[in-house]
């Protein structure tokens, strides 16, 4: 692995916000000191836990962590500006060099260095014998969710317990399985010592790391303990399922009871990292949440009327644009889950008289203040329809084409579960949301799969039942329900998409499932002609294949060059 340089921590970060007014950690400045001379003394040991929890930062609410998390998968294409991800979108030219894939394989292997260290300095640290044992089960906890991110993205590669405090210039070759009996092994201790509920924002606790490992179950096929842990989470705890699904995106509630573990981000969002030349030689910029750029269409210009961008509606980077899979997914008329998630009008905020042109025809009309100014919708209109409505329409058709590739990657559905209309001005990039990373939604998903896989159909339907009864309108509660008959494992992906979307987990919903090649064929045409059975691992970053000097030990992913 390449060499991580240590001094690199000694200055403490302010790394776990949101939205309390007393969240920000001490600050502590060694002056140069060794790494051994800071990690005894018990100010210096809290910074390296706080700087391990500002790794997860790196993937969750991050273009990076979506471009490995949800995209090249059955929901999503490329929006009109998406050109820079569409690799990892559409895996045309997949290569070594792919920006996202380098940047999340360094920053997730000097959280763990960072976690290993901790590990070996906490006996040291100065704490409290019980603080000591917590801190150990963060750090614990913390080394498994970095090692389940890199052995599920590159499989079976460079793994160390030992931290690195000089350069290294070989790497290993584990198997996967050594990845999962470690990560198992941690998460153990974790469980066993930690508190129930975490002692402060952003940190983890006994049912985020039981949460976690019925995930971990889950994906190596040990279906039995998966379903056990997820009951345990669902019954043994307090977390609850938020009312509506909408208000789970509310920027009022982020902090909500169904949150079993997020990546906590600050309100002021000085605190949160944008750039940290000291910390990150590198300049890459970390900041807060960015989702909310990634999933809108351009509702501002390109030909668009009645709209300007405001905060209300966001500010658009169209990175990502949902398949037509995705949104046939939904019976909108009984499920709140598609309103909850996506965007179909937009409210005029720039009034005026306008002209629109459809089918060679054109009609003029006044927009006023809070009209509607565009439409987005799953009918076809025919041209008569369409003209007859005082707005734009973008209608299936002008979005998509027969074969659902792309007709209109400008202006489409979107994805709103990210916005946050607080952000203090409309060119904000940084938004202070949290990541929700594991919600309870999930265990029942979980327990649901496992018991599937174990041909408990009964047990299956009456998880995935709880879920869709929560995301009914009032009065169709029964309308949503299903039947035993109605499991399938393509029905349980496609329920997971409904609830899911866009929260970071599809690509390995699917690798896990070994679906992901041929959901993609089917489902995402612009995808489909280049995905090979190889992509079920992303390649390894260029730069570390360039770094080693046992390249024939440690060699690149099959089928990437």
């Amino acid at each position: 692995m390449k060499n991580i340089n240590f001094k690199l921590f000694f200055i403490a970060l302010v790394l776990l916000g949101g939205t309390s007014c007393e969240k920000e950690l001490e600050e502590f400045n060694p002056s140069g000191v060794t790494a051994e001379g800071v990690y005894t003394q018990p100010d210096g040991f809290e910074s390296l836990v706080n700087a391990a929890y500002a790794y997860t930062r790196w993937w969750y609410g991050k273009e990076d962590g979506f471009n490995l998390g949800e995209m090249g998968t059955d929901l999503w294409i490329q929006g009109v500006d998406g050109g820079a991800n569409v690799a990892l979108l559409h895996y045309e030219n997949l290569q070594p060099d792919q920006a996202s894939v380098d940047v999340l394989w360094a920053r997730m292997y000097e959280g763990v260095n960072l976690t290993n260290a901790g590990i070996e300095f906490v006996g040291d640290s100065g704490l409290s014998e019980e603080l000591k044992v917590e801190r150990e089960a963060e750090l614990r906890f913390l080394r498994a969710f970095f090692y389940w991110h890199i052995v599920e993205t590159w499989g079976g590669v460079h793994l160390s317990t030992e931290r690195t405090a000089t350069a290294q210039t070989e790497a290993n070759r584990t198997p996967e399985s050594e990845f999962y009996n470690l990560i198992k092994s941690d998460l153990e201790f974790a469980i066993a010592n930690l508190p129930q509920y975490p002692s402060q924002d952003g940190r983890i606790g006994k049912g985020g790391a039981e949460a976690f490992k019925a995930r971990v179950h889950l994906g190596i096929e040990e279906y039995e303990e998966a379903q056990e842990l997820a009951e345990n989470v669902i019954q043994d705890y307090n977390y609850e399922l938020v009312e509506s699904y909408d208000d789970l995106w509310d920027m009022e509630n982020i902090q909500n009871s169904e949150v079993i573990y997020s990546v906590d981000y600050h309100r002021d969002l000085n605190l949160n990292d944008q750039q940290n030349s000291i910390l990150y030689p590198n300049g890459h910029p970390r900041g807060a949440h960015n989702g909310h750029l990634m999933f809108l269409s351009t509702y501002d210009r390109n030909g668009v009327v009645g709209m300007v961008r405001d905060l209300e509606n966001g500010r658009p980077f169209a990175r990502y644009m949902p398949t037509r899979f995705l949104l046939e997914l939904f019976n909108e008329d009984v499920d709140s889950r598609f309103e909850g998630s996506f965007e179909t009008t937009w409210f005029s905020n720039n009034p005026g008289t306008y002209t629109k042109t459809v089918d060679g025809q054109e009609r003029e009309y006044t927009l006023e203040l809070g009209d509607t100014a565009i439409w987005a919708t799953k009918e076809v209109l025919s041209p008569q329809e369409e003209l007859s409505r005082p707005y734009l329409v973008y209608d299936m058709e002008s979005m998509y084409n027969e074969d659902g590739t792309y007709n209109n990657n400008r202006q489409y559905i979107a994805l709103n579960k990210f916005l946050d209309p607080t952000r203090p001005s409309i060119a904000e990039m940084q938004s202070s949301r949290d990541a929700f990373v594991i919600r309870l939604a999930e265990m029942y998903l979980i327990a649901a799969e496992s018991a599937f896989m174990q041909n408990d159909l009964s047990t299956a339907e009456e998880y995935i039942n709880v879920i869709r009864e929560r995301a009914a309108y009032p009065g169709n509660e029964e309308e949503m329900m299903i039947s035993e008959e109605d499991l399938s494992l393509d029905f349980i992906l496609d329920e997971r998409a409904r609830e899911l979307a866009g929260e970071q987990l599809r690509w390995f919903d699917l690798k896990r499932t070994g679906t992901l090649v041929e959901r993609v064929r089917e489902y995402n045409p612009e995808a489909a002609d280049n995905i090979q059975d190889f992509h079920m691992l992303r390649p390894i970053p260029q730069s570390q294949i360039d770094a080693v000097v046992n390249k024939d030990e440690f060699t690149q992913n099959e089928g990437y060059q």
